[in-house]
């Protein structure tokens, strides 16, 4: 069975992770943990392509049968994708949210910095 908390990731205090791609972008999602506490997700508001956001704003909405929670920036910078299939198929944040789940993926800016981002073990620690 996969860790609810892969370790190749890094993560927000606010229950977002990050993963950085080869090519520099950052893929953005909610944890297993995060959707867990939402429960069945519902409707998901990502932002169009080209927007920027400074880390720690909100980008978009994630809704479940329970709440209705705001999305936070991890770093600084512009959404380059957003995930599309979550439109019609929202439930995919709840069964894959590393993989299918994604909800956007970020150009940093230069200047954007990962030191505020948690490790895996530092993750669990704090959502323990």
């Amino acid at each position: 069975m996969m860790s609810e908390t892969p370790d190749d990731l890094l993560y927000t205090r606010d229950h977002e992770w990050i993963r950085k791609e080869d090519d520099g972008i950052f893929v953005v999602g909610i944890t297993h943990h995060a959707q867990e506490s939402l429960g069945d997700v519902t409707f998901v508001e990502l932002p169009a392509v080209g927007q920027s956001f400074e880390r720690s704003t909100v980008f978009g909405v994630i809704e479940s049968v329970k709440a209705a929670s705001d999305l936070l920036m991890p770093v600084t910078g512009e959404v380059v994708a957003s995930n599309q299939d979550l439109n019609d198929s929202p439930e995919k944040v709840n069964e894959d949210p590393y993989r299918a789940g994604w909800l956007i993926k970020i150009k940093p800016d230069a200047d954007s910095s990962e030191e505020e981002l948690l490790d895996a073990s530092a993750y669990v620690a704090e959502t323990a």
